[in-house]
């Protein structure tokens, strides 16, 4: 798999022993298989394009998609709040396109395993091609009602991207190691509120609710300053540990 980046800064990924197809022209699988990351190729049309190495971002800002994902202010959140590292084990619901599930296995590596549930049919095949196009091991798509039952456990992070996460949270102690995490996703806050009361109830520790709002600089000749728009609200997040 290839990463490939043309004139305009548009990316795109190839497969291994495919040509690239581009309004700028076609770069010919021969092309492409000689090619090497860093390396600069011409299509038929003359028009410059870039093999560059893709990074786990690169690949979700253009993998296949049939719903909305959460986006890198969220994900990152959740990486760096729950200290996830190399072999930890994770379950993740709903899984979508897969995006947060190829973000917690690149994070947990090969020693690590994800298992991520999701109740359409149509959603998980979405989620395994991406898996497989990305080329990653360490995920187990299973196409389940997460509330039919956690299969797993010895687990470090549950993550619940559900309506109503709360109705599983007892299944969710039970998955858990002493010192894992429960993470939930709400876009409402009435959903973070009733999760946050139900993993209170149940006795989880150092339970809060974050919303992450993400504002980026514009640098120009007059000066820098904040730019106009930003990324705001997308959902709360609620963190809650088992102890």
């Amino acid at each position: 798999m290839k990463l490939i980046l043309d004139e305009r800064g548009k990316k795109c990924i190839v497969e291994e022993g495919k040509e690239l197809q581009s309004d700028l022209g076609i770069v010919s699988a021969e092309v492409l298989a000689n090619a090497e990351v860093g390396d600069e190729v011409k299509s038929h049309l003359d028009r410059t394009f870039k093999i560059i190495k893709p990074n786990v971002n690169d690949f979700i800002d253009v993998m296949e998609r049939r719903c909305s994902i959460l986006i890198k202010k969220d994900i990152g959140t959740v990486l760096a709040y729950t200290g996830l590292g190399a072999g930890s084990r994770v379950v993740d619901a709903g899984t979508g396109a897969g995006a947060i599930a190829l973000h917690f296995a690149n994070v947990v590596g090969e020693t690590g395993h994800v298992y991520t549930y999701e109740i359409r049919e149509d959603f998980a095949e979405v989620a395994q091609r991406n898996i497989d196009a990305f080329g990653i091991k360490n995920i187990d798509v299973k196409n389940k009602n997460i509330k039919e039952g956690i299969d797993e456990d010895n687990i470090d992070v549950v993550f619940l991207d559900l309506p109503k996460p709360y109705e599983i949270f007892e299944d969710v102690w039970d998955s858990l190691n002493l010192g894992g995490w429960l993470v939930v996703y709400a876009p409402y806050i009435y959903q973070a509120e009733v999760a946050y009361r139900v993993a209170k109830k149940l006795n989880f520790y150092d339970i809060e609710i974050l919303e992450t709002l993400e504002r980026g600089l514009e640098v120009k000749q007059k000066g820098t300053r904040p730019k106009t728009r930003m990324v705001g609200h997308s959902g709360y997040i609620l963190f809650a540990r088992k102890l």
